[in-house]
């Protein structure tokens, strides 16, 4: 079905059109690029009923491509990192490409972020984009066909995941969207209050890797999100995991399985509050420590450290080393599905 609501956002170096893509439905409307199936803007009401755009983005195709932010993107074919770009599966060790030092991160040097996705499905509340990564795609082994479906409710965006191999391989998909429920040109989340539904979080090295021991208690530390924290004062406490990511970056293991509640953010200022379910394993928690002013976004704001934060649901960090973290090996005849849900509610 054709896209009426898709216009031109820019070109790529070759000539290929970028587009974005609305989608609209009660109280929210929202762009999505077919480059990188990225989440462009959302739009949503406030307390007093003045619509704010609440996630960062870059102003055209090029800032997309050079940028190493990941603003609003899907990125794979392994989101968050592989140590020492290299796993081991069944007995076969596969070399990928590295780009965070001698790590994979987010897929690798040419991810799924720097990829111009096709259009499978348009339709005024729905938006199926697809992408054939091919067999060795920055040393992955096996053919992978991913889709990604974006569709909207009242208030809601919804985001469906899907992907079958044509050989064993390991698979973590995410939505890389920095939300700031102040909007997208306000200058930090600091005010922002989070609670995340997670007993237990993954400390990590300076180089943001898993500690031996895998996941620990967030009873004590900085990561204690059980009840609705302040942002700006939980990242000014003293805690070595803050000061080795120079803010939060972290996996945090939400209790429970299937579709639940992960996490609740909410913007006092605005009054807007979204709620976040997932079926992943966890959320990573991840405040733009590396933002540093050279980013200018959709509002000609430069974004600094804090001017949003992640919230992003997927499997642990380099699972492919830790045996006592959840599988992310798919497999020949096997389908890996996820689903995650923004919604959007306001308060006066």
């Amino acid at each position: 079905m054709a896209d009426m609501d898709a216009t031109i956002f820019g070109r790529l170096a070759d000539g290929r059109p970028v587009h974005t893509h609305r989608l609209e439905a009660d109280g929210i409307a929202v762009d999505v690029l077919d480059l990188g199936a990225t989440v462009h803007r959302v739009l949503v009401p406030d307390a007093t009923g003045v619509t704010r755009n609440v996630v960062l983005g870059h102003g055209d195709p090029a800032a997309y491509l050079a940028s190493s932010s990941y603003l609003g993107c899907v990125v794979g074919r392994y989101a968050n990192r592989i140590a020492d770009g290299r796993f081991t599966l069944d007995g076969v060790e596969y070399e990928l490409t590295t780009n965070d030092g001698a790590n994979t991160l987010h897929g690798g040097v040419d991810g799924y972020d720097k990829r111009l996705w096709t259009v499978h499905e348009a339709e005024p509340t729905r938006l199926v984009l697809g992408l054939v990564s091919p067999d060795g795609d920055q040393g992955f082994p096996g053919e992978l066909s991913v889709t990604v479906t974006y569709s909207v409710a009242p208030g809601e965006l919804q985001v469906g995941y899907a992907a079958t191999t044509s050989a064993p391989t390991v698979v973590n998909l995410t939505n890389h969207g920095y939300l700031n429920l102040e909007g997208e040109g306000a200058w930090s989340v600091d005010r922002h209050l989070l609670r995340v539904d997670a007993d237990h979080y993954v400390p990590t090295t300076a180089d943001s890797l898993p500690l031996p021991g895998g996941i620990a208690p967030v009873d004590g530390t900085a990561l204690d999100l059980r009840e609705p924290r302040v942002l700006g004062e939980q990242l000014r406490l003293a805690d070595d995991q803050l000061l080795l990511a120079g803010g939060i970056d972290h996996s945090l293991v939400v209790r429970g399985s299937g579709l639940r509640e992960h996490a609740v953010l909410s913007a006092p200022e605005s009054g807007i509050t979204m709620t976040l379910l997932s079926d992943q394993p966890s959320v990573q928690v991840y405040t733009g420590n590396y933002l540093d002013g050279r980013v200018v976004g959709t509002s000609g704001r430069a974004y600094r450290q804090g001017a949003g934060i992640a919230l992003e649901t997927q499997h642990l960090p380099d699972s492919p080393h830790h045996g006592e973290f959840p599988s992310t090996v798919l497999r020949p005849g096997e389908t890996f599905t996820s689903t995650t849900r923004w919604r959007f509610t306001t308060q006066g």
